[in-house]
């Protein structure tokens, strides 16, 4: 991998690939409100099944993941991703005929799965194939073509399903006869069919030419790596990486916060009283924000700042806007939320290189658990629900108490947990 043309290649076929993961990921944020009308959920806890299928994929198939990497290489693997996920598409048509949220669930479980597949080769490919100190640089990048499909995401299915979606809930609400809110439901369910039709045809068409590609394969098992051994001993089980397993925790946090402020934002509005047709815009402000920090990822890492100073530096923004959401109010507090998102654009980018820094053949393993750790999206949005539903928490309190927390262990992890020393068994 010293070719810069070929590497040059390879980020550019990447590229496309982190603008699929966005712009499918990113869809959950509108998806939320529109499976909570159109199946008639009851509460904001049920609401946020959709992230907790999503993201749960990332625990269940991550180290299966690292396996079937082992066996079918990079490229293979990911050509094999974007079909599991068209697969996930194709199960949201007989979901809306039927408007079964249990479908739903399995359509977005499934596209999860192949997202795990993606995630599990695409990360590590784009840190290893360049120097580590500039790793957090080349993730900036492959986040700003992830986040820019996700801005853009909520915006076009938004247009598509939610279009006229005050008027609607409130026509269905409003309409007393069975029948006539089944049709109306129906017809409201129907929206999505087109959309995720057309997605799966794009997802295997980018399938086969990924594996048509000239992507370079990564010999991880040749890898050396002076942290990888110590006292001239080759570290022999992934368990004699601490910064690893505290970096797993890291990016699951992280994640979660990531998740409640471009997925939770809309119902955070909702529940403060702001309308659904204004709310299906608010996933996209804070992606922007995204964006905006990635931007400055690429100028300032690793020329002004290192990546573990841009971690803290994040998390101490985070620390910040989370305390300004708890003592502020309405929109003011929405534009808090939407800034986490330049809180949390250096994250993943200083995170992950930290985390697999020294694993030498322990990199594809490693960076399976590190996938593990998306589960982190499952989990925090569905606690924020169950502090609102069932103990009553004030919205902003319920906001606070889950993502204040997080970017405390974050800035412990960008102060000190990544220096834990590799130990021998």
């Amino acid at each position: 991998m010293t070719n810069s043309t070929s590497n040059r290649n390879a980020m550019v076929m990447i590229g496309i690939l982190f603008f699929v993961f966005g712009f499918v990921t990113w869809l959950n944020g509108t998806l939320i409100p529109f499976l909570k009308l159109v199946c008639q959920l009851e509460t904001v806890t049920e609401a946020f099944f959709v992230t907790f299928a999503f993201y749960m994929a990332y625990f269940f198939l991550a180290i299966p993941s690292a396996r079937i990497l082992q066996s079918t290489g990079f490229k293979n693997g990911m050509a094999l991703g974007l079909l599991i996920m068209a697969i996930g598409s194709l199960v949201f048509i007989p979901a809306a005929h039927n408007r079964s949220f249990a479908l739903f669930l399995t359509g977005l479980f499934i596209q999860g799965t192949g997202l795990s597949l993606l995630q599990t080769a695409s990360n590590p490919y784009i840190s290893i194939i360049g120097p580590n100190e500039s790793a957090a640089q080349r993730i900036s990048i492959m986040g700003i073509c992830n986040k820019g499909a996700g801005a853009l995401s909520p915006l076009i299915l938004g247009a598509l399903i939610l279009r006229d979606a005050g008027t609607l809930e409130k026509e269905i609400t409003d309409t007393t006869g069975v029948a006539a809110k089944e049709v109306l439901l129906n017809e409201l369910a129907g929206r999505v069919i087109m959309p995720y039709l057309v997605m799966a045809a794009i997802l295997v068409v980018l399938a086969v030419l990924i594996k048509r590609s000239s992507l370079p394969e990564i010999d991880t098992a040749a890898m050396s790596d002076d942290a990888a051994t110590t006292s001239g001993r080759e570290q022999k089980t992934i368990f004699q990486f601490p910064h690893l397993w505290l970096g797993v925790l890291c990016l699951f946090l992280y994640v979660g916060v990531e998740v409640m402020a471009g997925d939770a934002i809309g119902i955070f509005g909702q529940s403060a009283g702001i309308s659904l047709e204004t709310t299906r815009y608010f996933t996209t402000f804070t992606l922007i924000a995204m964006l905006v920090g990635y931007v400055i990822g690429i100028f300032t890492i690793p020329r002004y700042i290192s990546q573990q100073n841009a971690l803290k530096l994040s998390a101490i923004s985070g620390i910040l806007f989370s305390i300004g959401i708890y003592l502020s109010s309405g929109y003011m507090a929405i534009v808090f939320i939407a800034l986490l998102g330049l809180s949390n654009a250096l994250m993943w980018p200083a995170i992950f290189p930290l985390a697999i820094k020294g694993l030498g053949r322990h990199t594809q393993m490693g960076s399976a658990l590190l996938v593990m750790g998306i589960a982190g999206g499952a989990i925090l949005p569905l606690l924020y629900g169950l502090l609102k539903d069932k103990w009553q928490l004030p919205n902003a309190a319920a906001f606070t108490l889950c993502t204040l927390p997080c970017y405390l262990y974050i800035c412990y992890y960008a102060i000190k947990g990544h220096k834990a020393r590799t130990r021998h068994l």
